[in-house]
């Protein structure tokens, strides 16, 4: 019973990532069409100078076709590989293990999982219109972590934030300001990342049990409360750091990430 009891937490354990799997694919299906695009193009141009320098007699004229030419396979090269990283990520991410742990430019990670969590709700519902601000802070630097498992956790944290704004008043919201703001900055001896929400923020009575594995709040069938769980595993067992959800000024709920700074 107990070997029964273990299989199926391991099995809603990989649903759940498979469900961030999900919003992760949406976004790279946008993410990948850019540099694709620009793959198709710079072949196609190419293959236009290869026809003007078989036609071409003057020399200074061919050498300039050449010049064309090698800058194009570079641009080709340069975003294939920006679409072969998208791929991988996807992929690292899909897997069950940890994940290696390497050194990772923080901000650019995290400005990579807006990027992908917003598209994956476009991609979702076509009349998504949130609004994210960003305020990556200077001197972040890089942060030794897995980075598909703290991609994880950055899209959980954000796709969250992006379910509360829905179930508010969105529209009420006339102004500029941002509905979700994710801040990072690196502090004595951790790098500090937030996701703050303009929605209608955490019940005084749920904020203890959010990080308690099967608490959802959210409907019947749309989810099993295990993204906050695993995302705080991740975070404190995983990195020795913290996961915590306070109060957003003015309204609505922040998360707060800590992730040690190793020498």
């Amino acid at each position: 019973s107990l070997a029964d009891l273990k299989a199926a937490q391991a099995r809603l354990v990989q649903q759940e990532k498979m469900a961030s799997l999900g919003m992760l694919t949406a976004g790279v299906a946008h993410e990948i069409k850019n540099p694709l695009n620009f793959v198709t193009n710079f072949a196609s141009l190419s293959r236009e100078l290869l026809d003007d320098l078989d036609a071409e007699e003057d020399p200074e004229e061919a050498q300039a076709l050449r010049e064309d030419l090698r800058v194009h396979a570079e641009r080709i090269e340069a975003h294939a590989r920006r679409a072969d990283g998208i791929v991988r990520a996807m992929l690292d991410h899909a897997r069950s293990g940890g994940g290696e742990r390497r050194p990772v430019d923080l901000n650019a990670l995290v400005a990579e999982h807006i990027d992908l969590a917003w598209h994956g709700a476009c991609a979702r519902d076509p009349g998504f219109s949130l609004r994210v601000g960003t305020d990556l802070g200077d001197g972040v630097g890089t942060v030794e972590l897995a980075p598909q498992e703290i991609g994880r956790v950055l899209l959980n944290l954000i796709g969250n934030a992006f379910d509360a704004l829905s179930e508010g008043d969105v529209a009420a919201q006339s102004d500029e300001e941002p509905h979700v703001t994710v801040t990072t900055r690196r502090r004595e001896d951790h790098i500090e990342v937030r996701v703050a929400d303009r929605g209608p923020g955490v019940p005084e009575n749920v904020l203890a049990k959010v990080f308690e594995p099967f608490f959802t709040t959210k409907p019947t069938g749309q989810g099993i409360g295990l993204g906050l769980s695993l995302s705080y595993d991740i975070v404190t067992q995983g990195h020795g750091g913290t996961l915590a959800v306070e109060p957003t000024p003015g309204g609505g709920a922040t998360f707060v990430m800590t992730l040690p700074v190793r020498a």
